[in-house]
């Protein structure tokens, strides 16, 4: 038998974990903790720059009498609850033609499909510009196969401009969901299938009923990842929509609300932290009704 560590050599190595632990935590309090405790006390104060002084929840009053806080919040809804379900659904319908077991070019397919996600945003961004600016390529298509009789102003009217966000977030993060309900498709048991198969359950039926239920945990992780990020939304806003350095009403979001606040205009970081609690809030929230609507299906 081995002999037992003694007393000291258990010390040395419980300091050593400590120590090496101790880096860690030291990263996580000095870039994570501070800030938000930084952030949690700059929302109860307001100012100019550096020159503030307590307000308490005067920040949070101000809030609901603020148009363009308002304003923001209803553009960041509007792109939550139509944007996340039509990706998610591609995602899965994807996933879903790429699990056939007969598909050819399965790996240029799927490849094709993720390859949005990894494309520069600039330059993406770029593209879907020019592709919808009044003289850009959809509205040329869209003249020549007779369905407009002059362009539709894509980037500037209140309806087309999130229309446009809408696709661009969906082009580009449809690839991304995919890939985790294909990887939990090819995990599921094939002899679930087979056997379901030999009793005549037709393939809408496997699906509902096997499919779906497998995929619960990843359906779940992709909706609580999407919400997020729909919440955080700011890059296609701000180089798709905005003109030099003006951004347009018809697509702010709460995202590039605090970038104002902070940046743009004159600083008043106190506003801006309070908007950020605003986010932090609502990712709280939607994260935990859908925690619970999880728990109670299963």
């Amino acid at each position: 038998m081995a002999p037992k560590p003694t007393t000291s050599y258990r010390r040395f190595y419980d300091v050593n974990g400590w120590l090496f632990v101790s880096i860690a935590l030291g990263l996580i309090g000095v870039f994570m903790a501070f800030p938000i405790v930084h952030s949690l006390w700059m929302s109860l104060h307001a100012g100019q720059g550096t020159v503030v002084e307590f307000v308490g929840v005067g920040n949070i009053v101000r809030l609901a009498s603020d148009p363009v806080f308002l304003k923001a919040l209803q553009n960041t809804c509007i792109f939550l609850v139509i944007q996340v379900p039509i990706m998610l659904l591609l995602a899965l319908v994807m996933a879903s033609c790429l699990n056939m077991p007969n598909l050819r070019f399965r790996g240029l397919l799927r490849t094709a499909v993720f390859l949005p996600c990894v494309t520069s945003l600039v330059a993406y961004s770029v593209v879907f510009k020019s592709m919808f600016s009044y003289d850009g390529l959809v509205n040329h298509a869209l003249a020549w196969l007779g369905l407009i009789a002059e362009p539709i102003p894509w980037l500037n009217d209140p309806f087309w401009s999130k229309v446009v966000i809408i696709i661009a977030i969906t082009w580009r993060w449809t690839g991304y969901n995919m890939i985790f309900y294909l990887a939990a498709m090819q995990n599921i048991d094939k002899s679930i299938y087979e056997a379901a198969r030999i009793d005549g359950i037709s393939a809408y039926r496997r699906f509902v009923s096997i499919t779906i239920p497998n995929l619960k945990p990843v359906i779940l992780f992709t909706t609580v990842t999407s919400t997020i990020g729909t919440l955080q939304l700011f890059d296609e806003p701000m180089n798709i929509t905005t003109v030099g350095t003006v951004f347009s009403d018809n697509t702010l979001t709460l995202s590039m609300y605090i970038y104002n606040l902070s940046f743009k205009f004159v600083p008043n970081f106190g506003y801006a932290a309070t908007v950020s609690y605003v986010i932090v809030l609502l990712v709280a929230a939607l994260a935990a009704i859908q925690f619970y609507a999880a728990r109670e299906r299963n």
